[in-house]
């Protein structure tokens, strides 16, 4: 597996990339269970993300989570979020963003009546979410389905806006193409770093790549994270981009 192996080209002539993305998941079956947590190999990626991510906040010294305040950019069905509650967050402080309707009424449905759910293009909140007020603003697998490079800049400026000084962007994606996908792209640390340039990075190379974990699980659970051990097997980035706190 080689990162970004064909050039990167801009399409902001192409058809909007909000609908774009909708026509994308519309192509993907309504449920997959090699996603599903009932899938072990899913699981113990799923338990991976997590335990990297509460080490995160214990390094950043973020004990009282209560008293953060986090946005999730693309929250889906809305497991991210419950796995921040199950983090100490509390719902009123944490909100989140999903442009397809079904995906937003399933998070309502599993989520606290006081965490906000949006249902709505990120680009069109805008003016509703304050610039700064944010501790995290997070995003997980949203960027490597979006192909439009300009809208991917919007998107980040966006995110970027709405941190606050000593907060940053919680970032879990993807850095390979998928051959056999063309409704995504791999996101690699050179593109990340151009659409954060300001921010300070920091990366962890995590999650065996699905088709070997679910080859390996199949034999043994424990498989997961012996293969694990090999870096080159493993195929996303948990990245903090952190923005620099006022002087």
């Amino acid at each position: 597996m080689s990162a970004d192996p064909h050039p990167r080209v801009t399409q902001s002539g192409a058809p909007d990339e909000t609908q774009a993305v909708r026509e994308r998941y519309a192509r993907r079956p309504p449920v997959d269970p090699r996603y599903s947590l009932l899938n072990p190999s899913a699981l113990l990626a799923a338990q991976e993300r997590q335990r990297a991510i509460a080490a995160l906040f214990a390094r950043l010294g973020w004990w009282d989570l209560a008293s953060r305040r986090m946005l999730e950019v693309g929250c889906g069905t809305g497991g991210n979020l419950l796995e921040l509650l199950r983090l100490g967050c509390a719902p009123e402080h944490l909100q989140g963003i999903e442009l397809l309707e079904e995906r937003a009424e399933q998070a309502r449905r599993v989520l606290p009546a006081t965490l906000a759910v949006h249902c709505a293009d990120a680009l069109a909140l805008a003016a509703q979410i304050e610039p700064g007020s944010q501790d995290v603003v997070y995003q997980s697998t949203v960027f490597s389905s979006l192909l439009d490079d300009t809208f991917q800049q919007r998107l980040a400026d966006l995110m970027w806006s709405w941190v606050r000084p000593g907060g940053g962007v919680l970032w879990y994606d993807f850095i390979y193409d998928n051959p056999r996908n063309p409704d995504v792209r791999g996101v690699p640390l050179r593109r990340l770093r151009q659409l954060f340039p300001q921010g300070r990075l920091s990366v962890r190379r995590l999650t065996l790549a699905p088709p070997v974990a679910r080859a390996v699980v199949r034999v043994h659970p424990s498989l997961y994270s012996l293969f694990n051990t090999l870096v080159p097997l493993r195929t996303h980035v948990l990245a903090w981009i952190e923005k620099s706190p006022s002087p």
